[in-house]
């Protein structure tokens, strides 16, 4: 097995990730990081291989250290080539270290991770050095919803005994994730009727107004107390001030922390009904990411992770249920026991002051490498 980096070199290598921008707007940007990460996987004597979700998006890469002929359930590592950071916010938040502080876009969420997980799997590539062969499966859309990669994650967890996944650790402590909310957009169309506003104003039927009484309607179906919560995003309507508005639509971001609390959202949506005459409503939602629940199983292989983290050199502590979602959500509901936050440790996901900290990266590769090369 070749040298443990340090923290130093470990950093050197994130930064020439970071500088290549990668947004999920951009395939070719996701395409020129896929192929830095397949690089650096056959580098360290792993298979790798990218593969095309379509021109909508970059491709999907599959890493692997399973020797030929080994079909058994294994481990599956989740991570994500996308950020949520346009090309040229590298000018606004530069990559550098100042401190302890490593800063760059996506460097945090989530290229750290992938760093450190996929640096940990290169020092076990040979064959036998896991109880377990690993599939390192990194998506190119996790950002916008995964829609192109679902159904290969999907697969690939059908595959697998266990699910880790690099995600960013909470920026409270380090803490890992057991637990996800559910993720879920509806989409409404509201269809009134054209008038004159000062001439035939009563002819009309204002969209705009039939969506306020939606507006307020699906608000309070946040229920705090169940951990659902249900927000407008956005609303456009109209065309011109001096027209009764025909049209008006608008995006609704709900979190339900339950199948069972799933279910009763989806059934108050699609059971809206117009509260004026003569409009029509349009309801097109759907639940993007099911619920990540901790089980049992997880809590197992998270009192099994603990130990190697000790061992490493730090405490791993667990983190509340969160209202973001990721590819974990899509593991999870499969039965998978899946470990989630795993990645580097710092804060400031999604924004232009976003770092992750030197200091522990040493301690964290040491806990990746351990948890590899054990887990069975």
């Amino acid at each position: 097995m070749p040298p443990t980096p340090t923290s130093t070199e470990i950093a050197a290598g994130i930064q020439a990730w970071i500088r290549c921008e990668s947004p999920s707007s951009s395939p070719e940007g996701i395409a020129a990081m896929a192929a830095m990460v397949e690089q650096h996987a056959r580098a360290a004597g792993l298979a790798a291989q990218a593969s095309s979700l379509g021109d909508a998006t970059g491709p999907l890469l599959h890493i692997s250290n399973r020797a030929a002929g080994d079909a058994r359930a294994g481990i599956l590592i989740l991570a994500h080539l996308d950020t949520v950071h346009p090309i040229g916010t590298l000018r606004q938040n530069a990559c550098r270290i100042e401190g302890d502080r490593l800063y760059g876009p996506g460097g945090y969420d989530m290229k750290g991770g992938i760093y450190l997980a996929l640096t940990a799997l290169g020092q076990l590539s040979a064959p036998g050095s896991t109880a377990l062969p690993v599939d390192f499966l990194l998506s190119p859309d996790e950002e916008t919803g995964s829609y192109h990669s679902r159904a290969a994650i999907e697969r690939y967890a059908r595959q697998a005994r266990y699910a880790l996944v690099c995600e960013p650790a909470r920026a409270d402590g380090g803490k890992c994730v057991t637990a996800r909310k559910g993720t879920g957009l509806l989409r409404l169309k509201v269809q009134g009727r054209p008038a004159h506003a000062g001439v035939q104003h009563e002819q009309g039927r204002s969209a705009i107004r039939e969506m306020a009484h939606q507006v307020l309607a699906l608000e309070a179906m946040t229920d705090y107390a169940r951990g659902i919560t249900v927000s407008v995003g956005t609303i456009q309507g109209g065309a011109v001030s001096n027209t009764v508005p025909s049209q008006c639509e608008a995006m609704v971001d709900f979190r339900v922390p339950d199948m069972q609390a799933a279910e009763d959202i989806l059934a108050k949506m699609r059971a809206l009904k117009p509260v004026g005459p003569d409009v029509t409503l349009d309801i097109d939602v759907e639940l993007n990411r099911p619920p990540m629940v901790r089980t049992d199983a997880v809590a197992g292989l998270l009192a099994r992770a603990r130990t190697w983290a000790a061992e490493a050199g730090f405490a791993l502590e667990e983190a509340p249920m969160t209202g973001g979602g990721s590819d974990a959500n899509f593991t999870a509901v499969l039965g998978i026991p899946t470990l989630d936050g795993l990645g580097v440790d710092g804060d400031g996901a999604h924004s232009l002051h976003e770092y992750l900290l030197v200091s522990t990266l040493a301690l964290r590769l040491r806990f990746w490498n351990l948890l590899l090369k054990h887990l069975n």
